[in-house]
């Protein structure tokens, strides 16, 4: 318990805020490890439930999708419900998703089960921000929070391949959905016993409008980068998605600026710090999800990794995340400013991905993968952090869910626009290398693998210009002092929890 000079304990500081923390933490490890556990896994799902190559997708985009599409929505109920109450609901709804989908016996069943998860980690993952975001006030603590936060969220993704790993090659594909089960029970028991929250506002109205307009053109945005992996993106279905979900999102934002109950009141986006974060944001994990992706098949496909081994081949970037979150961001957030730990992390990041273009078919890990990862891992961990604690400062308490809604969207809509642009121009590139390359017949298993790592090469270097216009636009637009300098009187200052 922190205290005053006196010996009293500071007004509105909850005593069990830090085990809240744990408990907040590990949901928000279950939402973001979810979102890739289930990759390493997929060829063996994909056999047990007899999909097809063009439908196998649909088990990380049906998540992806619901997740990313439905955020907004479930921040403002987390606002209108109350903080607390959405959390739980959402730790219980996606625990019983999760046995349906570990019980799946048809790929139907599964795709249904991944969608479902998603809704309930977008009514979740905003509930756990925003309770993060009111339960610590104090600019000190409030760093060090957000920095264990950061590394979650960076890390989770890696974690989730280890896991993935572990749990496939152990026990069954099925247990990389059951294993959310026991993890949601203990966070259910925690929310209920150590978190404290305020009451909803019960007499706001939900924007109805708002939610069609935003959410459908948010689905509709992120259903279409999914299919051009498989359609290609010159598909009409494709474009009719793409520009749907523009003309849907500009309606969105024309209603909000006269609904009487916004789903996104414009004032949270106005704020050039807040908006340069949901940016930076975006641009990063549209790097790093694309990252993912090619590490798990070149490691795998190319160095002949069994999938535990393809997941430990991760831990080094998961430890240099956490490094850059809890080490090195939180700890100097308090005395900088935000911008100057997230331009140096992007540039960072950008030379690890720029290490990565080097990949050949027989490069070795601890030369070309190990270094890379670390640079990578560190960079993220100095975006992560300062990102999510300058788009969550000031913000009143009421608009707390929303705005870690907006955050937690453009994390994953970043990352699922990078996982399809950047599969895409790989497997196009790819396509042309054999083209050009393809000689011999015999030759033809040579050329190919080739051709693969040819591809991933050319989508990192996209991800490298994608990471340093990170850099640029927190450089030119977060412009946020320190936290440990005083707020302005006329900036809200969140409530303390009661």
């Amino acid at each position: 318990m922190t205290f005053t000079r006196k010996g009293e304990p500071v007004p509105g500081q909850d005593p069990h805020r830090w085990w809240g923390l744990v408990i907040i933490a590990l949901a928000q490890l279950m939402v973001v490890l979810d979102a890739t556990i289930v990759n390493i896994a997929l060829p063996s799902a994909q056999h047990a439930l007899h999909m097809s190559d063009a439908n196998r997708q649909w088990v990380i985009t049906a998540y992806t999708l619901a997740f990313g599409g439905l955020l907004l929505l479930g921040g403002r109920i987390a606002d209108f419900v109350g903080r607390k109450r959405t959390f739980v609901i959402g730790l219980i709804g996606f625990a019983l998703a999760s046995g349906i989908g570990g019980a799946a016996e048809s790929s139907a069943m599964l795709f249904g089960a991944r969608a479902l998860q998603g809704c309930f980690a977008a009514v979740l993952a905003p509930s756990a921000l925003s309770l993060l975001t009111t339960t610590f006030t104090d600019p000190r603590e409030r760093g060090k929070a957000f920095g264990i936060y950061g590394a979650i969220a960076g890390g989770g993704a890696a974690i989730g391949f280890i896991m993935g790993g572990i749990l496939t090659e152990y026990l069954s594909w099925r247990w990389c959905l059951y294993v959310n089960i026991p993890i949601a029970g203990i966070a259910v028991l925690g929310a209920l016993s150590l978190l404290h929250d305020r009451p909803g506002h019960a007499e706001a109205r939900l924007d109805v409008p708002g939610v069609l307009l935003g959410c459908g053109g948010l689905v509709a945005i992120v259903y279409g980068c999914s299919e051009a992996e498989p359609r290609g993106w010159s598909s009409p279905f494709v474009l009719a998605l793409l520009i749907g979900g523009g003309v849907l999102l500009t309606l969105f934002v024309a209603w909000q600026k006269r609904a009487p109950h916004p789903l996104l009141p414009l004032h949270i986006v106005r704020d050039r710090n807040r908006a340069g974060s949901f940016i930076t944001m975006g641009l990063a994990t549209i790097g790093l999800f694309g990252l993912f992706l090619f590490m798990t098949y070149y490691l795998q496909t190319i160095l002949g990794y069994s999938p535990l081994k393809a997941g430990l081949a991760f831990l080094p970037m998961t430890a240099a995340i956490i490094i850059g979150s809890t080490q090195i961001s939180a700890r100097l957030l308090q005395y900088t400013a935000p911008r100057t730990l997230m331009v140096p992390g992007a540039i960072l990041a950008a030379g690890g991905l720029l290490i990565l273009t080097q990949l050949s078919v027989s490069a070795d890990y601890t030369s070309h993968v190990l270094p890379a990862e670390l640079l990578l891992g560190l960079g993220m961990g100095l975006v992560f952090m300062p990102v999510m604690a300058t788009a969550t400062a000031g913000v009143a308490p009421h608009d707390s869910g929303v705005t870690s809604a907006t955050v937690n969207t453009a994390q994953q809509v970043g990352g699922s626009i990078g996982t399809a642009l950047l599969n895409t121009i790989a497997t196009s590139s790819a396509t042309a290398y054999i083209t050009r390359h393809l000689t011999n017949p015999a030759q033809r298993t040579q050329v190919e693998r080739a051709a693969v790592v040819h591809g991933y090469t050319v989508a990192l270097w996209v991800a490298v210009g994608v990471m340093l216009l990170a850099a640029l636009v927190a450089g030119l637009m977060v412009t946020g002092r320190a936290p440990r300098h005083p707020v302005p009187a006329d900036e809200p200052v969140p409530e303390p929890v009661e």
